[in-house]
Formats: structure tokens, sequence, C-alpha cells
């Protein structure tokens, strides 16, 4: 088995893709950590706010396997390929890291890079795992959040509930 860390992403239909994507994780992955929900600004183009979140959770499929699974997730959520790189998405899922393996596996790169550059994926990250450790800066998620300059992005918590639980919640930027 292996552990790994899931990006969630969506800026249409935010909500619902990102309900979408929980329950087809569980169902396929339990048991799920799921850290707060985030709102931010779209990086990279003008548009619509993002939902981001991440998950963790152990699973016997191969890196190519789980890619595989992830873009038909994606794809039944609605998501369009074959557009710009930075635009709006249904539904977008990314393996951020794959136990502690480095090195492009199955066409897909681990650490996912943006993991040290955007703070949708770090905040939470250091959220449900603050003492792991990144394979390649060797610091933990806690710290590489610590030293971060939030200046570069805003984001903040927001309420979310799922299956009928609140498990994000809106709260003063104190972090």
């Amino acid at each position: 088995m292996a552990l790994v860390y899931l990006s969630i992403g969506s800026n249409i239909e935010r909500f619902r893709h990102v309900t979408s994507a929980l329950d087809a994780l569980e169902a396929r992955f339990a048991p799920l950590v799921v850290s707060s929900v985030f709102e931010s600004e779209a990086v990279g183009f003008n548009g619509s706010p993002f939902l981001n979140l991440v998950v963790a959770m152990d699973t016997e499929l191969s890196v190519g396997e789980l890619s595989q699974w992830l873009k038909a997730l994606e794809d039944a959520n609605g998501r369009v390929r074959g557009g710009a790189k930075f635009a709006p998405r249904t539904l977008d899922v990314d393996i951020l890291t794959y136990n502690q393996v480095v090195g492009v596996v199955d066409g897909v790169e681990l650490p996912r890079g943006e993991v040290l550059y955007n703070a949708f994926v770090l905040w939470p990250l250091s959220e449900i795992a603050p003492d792991d450790v990144h394979p390649i800066s060797q610091q933990t998620y806690a710290n590489l959040w610590a030293d971060y300059d939030r200046s570069t992005q805003r984001l903040w918590p927001v309420d979310f509930s799922w299956k009928g639980q609140l498990i994000s919640s809106a709260q003063p930027l104190n972090n």
C-alpha cells in the first residue's frame, strides 16, 4: 500500500464537484483524511475563485493506474481536456506525493512541483500532514508552510459540509 496525497480543486459548480470527488474517493479508497476546504483566487488566469483541499489515502494502485483512475473521475465530472493549462475547471485532482517517490513515474512528476509554490496546496497539506517530510526539500510541511510567503497568493478557509457533517469552517485568518 502506498500513502498518497491528492489535491482537489474546482471553480465550476465548485461545491457539487468537490463533493462528487470526495464521494468517489471514499467509495474506492476509504478511509480518507480530508483537510479543510479553502477558497482561493484563480492562479495564472482571470476566473472565478477555486475551492481547494488535500486528501490523504492509501492505495494498492500503481502511480499510472491511480492517474488513470483520477482522470476518469475528472472526466465523469465534466472535465474538458485539451484547452489552456490555466483555465476554469469542473474538477482537477492531482497526485501530490506517492510515498516518498521522486522522479517521473508513468508520466507523473513526483512530488508535484506545486506543493512548494502554491498556497492552496501547501496550507491544506500542512494541516493534515504537518510532520510529514517533503521528499526533495526534506522539510516538514508545517515548516514549509511557516516559511511560505503568504503575500503571493490569497486563500481562506470556507464552510463545507460533506455527508451531513461540517468538515471545514470559515475562521479568522491567523495562519
